[in-house]
């Protein structure tokens, strides 16, 4: 392979990746007007948040895969790869206990409700205000999430293409906006599995073009190894570091779950499902899904380093970021074949364009059936229809606003990303625990214990953001520019000129539990979230009397539920086989 790689200015985008970018977006926008435009004729609320309880496993399978399958993990994962070597791979593992977790208990328990919205629970077994509370959280976490995921792309779009970075923000928003107002849930399912298929070619394409320049698959993995890049087993107990055997398999399962579980834009798809059947196999469908995914992003990030073993780019000053290094090497091995940029770059977008779409489908649904359809009395379908599309234009322009939060929360996204659900999602999940599997916790204990588990989490993330952990815990794998013939270097990244401001205001002083307490791993929030909540709410409700009122015994996880052979048909009963070998 030729070690030595002259960097100079990257190729930027050629008149074929344009046709192929923007085919596929609008490609992506007409499978949503044609999905909205068939249904018309059933325009109810549940059609257009519920896909009418129709789908097929397969469809939300890959629906489900895709929705957290982001640009920000097209993106961030490779990147992951490149600097910190393969120990991400473990998430397979995180991945295979979240769908057992979440298909033999939620998915029956919510099903058994026919429930639309996954907080109508928390008021069917604790109290209106907690259903409230829960519903804000969710509202809150995703559009700060979803912000990320506008960013991420963006900013990549901008490094390859010079592109505007807020041209492409606002853009992305409206896209998204116009196929939810119109389509409602079915819309986004379908161009989910077009963007899953698009965002799978583009890293088959980086891999195998890769695979040329360095002569063979072999090659890039003598290079990974050598540059420690396939150190993957750390089994250091110490919750501290970032990324070893232990904070994946059980902070990484419990996050997950936390997504997966009790987060709408999932919920609602999995109950949009024929039947109990259906949801159970997309989720197992989903688990390998996920395993494809990260498996050909990390492969696309060994190969990443395998090219730049000898000049960085980071180091070297060719992009501004972590995020930009994928797409600067698919400029900068695949230019000469024109439209393969654009349909990598697509590929990434794509993935954004179907996490937006399902938040902002799932924000829609959990406002209209938590707070407004409880208090609006004489409505008309014809209103709701209405309120629906303007709630879809609202949380669009919100989101948006928050991709301009994002630009200042610094580097990897990625990791962001995640803090934000461990943050607030795992004392919710810790919540719904409580109240499946115990009949003590009462109201006023539960949400004590989310409130508490909630204030840890916030201090010690937002700690984390403020004070960033030393290398020593996050275990950077080291990086060379020795063989960089140039340095002629080309910036098109606009940098927001706030964000010098806050690394000035992190790196004056260090508190002393800089190191010990905010250093925890960011996959560790949601166990801290989750043990504190049932803790805490736990004791609270034995401290102020366990005097419940009848509650309904289809509320609790049963026996039956327990087990995967209770009863079910020889389809799944294959499917558990499979997962268990």
């Amino acid at each position: 392979g030729n070690d030595s790689k002259t960097i100079g200015p990257v190729p930027t985008f050629s008149v074929w990746d344009y046709v192929v970018f923007i085919g596929i977006v609008v490609g992506a926008s007409g499978i949503g007007l044609f999905q909205a435009i068939r249904s018309r004729k059933e325009t109810s609320s549940e059609e257009f948040l519920l896909g009418g309880r129709q789908m097929t496993a397969v469809p939300v399978a890959m629906s489900l895969t895709a929705s957290f399958m982001s640009g920000i993990t097209v993106i961030g994962t490779p990147a992951e790869a490149y600097l910190y070597g393969t120990a991400f791979w473990l998430f397979g593992f995180s991945y295979a206990l979240m769908s057992i977790v979440t298909a033999e208990l939620f998915v029956p328990l919510f099903y058994r409700l026919r429930i639309t919205s996954a907080y109508e629970y928390l008021e069917m077994r604790f109290s209106r205000p907690i259903r409230i509370i829960g519903t804000s959280m969710y509202i809150v976490q995703t559009a700060l999430y979803t912000g990320l995921v506008i960013y991420a792309p963006a900013l990549a779009l901008n490094q390859i293409t010079g592109l505007d970075l807020w041209g492409v923000l606002v853009a992305t928003g409206a896209v998204c906006i116009i196929y939810c107002t119109v389509g409602g849930l079915k819309a986004v399912i379908w161009t989910d599995v077009l963007q899953m298929v698009v965002m799978l070619v583009g890293f088959v394409a980086v891999i195998a073009r890769g695979a040329v320049v360095q002569g063979g698959l072999t090659k890039i993995f003598e290079d990974a190894g050598e540059g420690g890049r396939l150190d993957t087993f750390d089994f250091d107990p110490d919750p501290r570091k970032r990324h070893t055997f232990w904070t994946i398999v059980i902070g990484g399962s419990i996050m997950w779950a936390s997504i997966y579980s009790i987060n709408q834009s999932q919920v609602q798809r999995y109950i949009s499902c024929r039947t109990l059947g259906h949801a159970k196999m997309a989720l197992y469908i989903n688990m390998v899904g996920l395993w494809v995914t990260v498996s050909l992003a990390m492969l696309s990030g060994l190969t990443m380093y395998s090219i730049y073993k000898k000049c960085d780019p980071i180091t070297n000053d060719d992009v501004a970021t972590s995020d930009q290094l994928l797409p600067y090497m698919v400029m900068d091995i695949l230019a000469d074949y024109p439209g393969i940029p654009g349909l990598f770059v697509a590929a990434a977008y794509s993935g954004t364009l179907s996490t937006v779409s399902s938040s902002i489908n799932a924000l829609v649904a959990v406002t209209m059936e938590d707070f407004i359809i409880p208090l609006w009395k004489n409505r008309t379908e014809k209103q709701v229809t209405w309120l629906n599309m303007g709630l879809s234009v609202f949380f669009g322009a919100l989101c948006i606003g928050m991709a301009g939060v994002a630009s200042l929360m610094g580097t990897l996204l990625f990791q962001a990303a995640l803090a934000i659900f461990g943050m607030i999602s795992g004392p919710l999940l810790g919540l719904y625990l409580l109240g499946m599997f115990f009949r003590t916790p009462n109201s006023i204990g539960s949400l004590s214990g989310l409130l508490i588990g909630l204030a840890l989490t916030l201090w010690v993330g937002i700690g984390a953001q403020i004070y960033p952990a030393t290398a020593d815990k996050t275990n950077p794998l080291l990086l060379t520019v020795i063989g960089c013939n140039s340095t002629m270097s080309q910036n098109h990244t606009t940098q927001p000129p706030w964000t010098t401001a806050c690394v000035i205001f992190s790196a004056s002083v260090r508190p002393p539990l800089a190191d010990s307490w905010y250093s925890l791993s960011y996959l560790y929030f949601s166990v801290l979230g989750v043990i504190a909540t049932m803790v805490s709410g736990f004791l609270i409700s034995a401290a102020t009397g366990c005097k419940q009122e009848k509650l309904s015994p289809t509320l609790f996880i049963r026996k039956s539920d327990l087990i995967c052979f209770g009863g079910c048909r020889t389809s799944e009963v294959t499917l558990c086989a499979l997962v268990i070998f």
